[in-house]
């Protein structure tokens, strides 16, 4: 949850540029919220102690670099947490490393959003048929807030108070989000319309091999927003380990180089490369725990 959001507070003291929240206000009032790719990270939980070799194997496989680390209060009710951000050409991360018990619901969010505007966004996630489950609070540099997608997809939307400027991405990470048959179209109906975004494909028969089940299919549908990628996963829920885990696809340029690099940062294969969809994919295990897809073109 971007309530972690705060951990952008590391980000900010390790020296992001400012710009002037100006620059948001210029964008017309039917314009999306998003504000770039770069700003969405997926949320990581680890342990404290597995904290540094966690970050250190995660910017060893992609490139990147990682913001001051700190310990704050992220959360509206009193807790303290380890939080740095992790910034890759592939995509940026937030991790925490909890020295206090989690406060509920914070560990159970995906994803955090920057928005351009809180107050509108949170409006417009009720109108497109999300839940706040966390209501909007602040932090030392801006404010935050959890909502609940249908299917149960949970992602933090978070304000700075003084906007951070990231370099852009070379590619864009996927947010692999699980679901049941009965709540992808809700699912996809209300996200696309509260991110401004576009389904660029629905696939009803997507090749099983990418859950696991290779004798079967399943539907997938991709969606591109402002707010970056997210592919929809519909299925019955029968997945074999590790599917199902991976909250993120990573685009690299080679996969095969970067596999070679997790490894010797401590990475473990747990899926090896296979072929579909017009990419080859894979499925690791960062130190602390972290499970993620990557994938590349298939032609490289």
């Amino acid at each position: 949850m971007k309530a972690l959001r705060s951990i952008l507070l590391a980000a900010t003291i390790a020296g992001s540029v400012a710009v002037p929240l100006t620059s948001f206000a210029k964008l017309p009032a039917t314009a999306s919220l998003a504000v770039g790719p770069q700003y969405d990270t997926t949320h990581v939980y680890v342990a404290p102690e597995d904290f540094d070799r966690f970050t250190d194997s995660f910017a060893a496989t992609f490139g990147g670099s990682k913001s001051q680390q700190g310990v704050f209060q992220v959360t509206p009710t009193p807790s303290q947490t380890m939080s740095q951000l992790v910034f890759t050409p592939a995509g940026t991360i937030s991790v925490f490393g909890f020295k206090t018990p989690v406060p509920y619901p914070f560990g159970a969010e995906r994803t955090g959003y920057l928005v351009t505007d809180m107050d509108a966004a949170i409006k417009a996630a009720r109108a497109h048929g999300a839940d706040v489950i966390v209501e909007t609070f602040p932090d030392p540099i801006g404010r935050d807030a959890i909502i609940t997608w249908p299917g149960g997809v949970n992602m933090q939307l978070y304000w700075h108070t003084k906007a951070p400027h990231y370099d852009s991405l070379q590619t864009v990470p996927e947010n692999r989000v699980y679901v049941s048959p009965e709540s992808v179209d809700k699912l996809v109906r209300d996200y696309v319309a509260f991110s401004h975004g576009k389904v660029v494909s629905d696939v009803h028969d997507a090749p099983g091999i990418e859950i696991g089940r290779p004798n079967d299919t399943y539907r997938r549908v991709r969606i591109e927003s402002g707010f970056g990628k997210m592919t929809v996963l519909a299925t019955d829920g029968h997945l074999p380990y590790p599917f199902g885990r991976e909250m993120t696809g990573y685009e690299v340029a080679n996969l095969e180089e970067t596999l070679d690099k997790a490894k010797t940062a401590g990475v473990t294969v747990l899926v090896p490369p296979f072929t579909s969809d017009g990419r080859a994919a894979a499925i690791v295990q960062f130190p602390g725990g972290y499970v993620a897809e990557i994938h590349a073109n298939a032609a490289q």
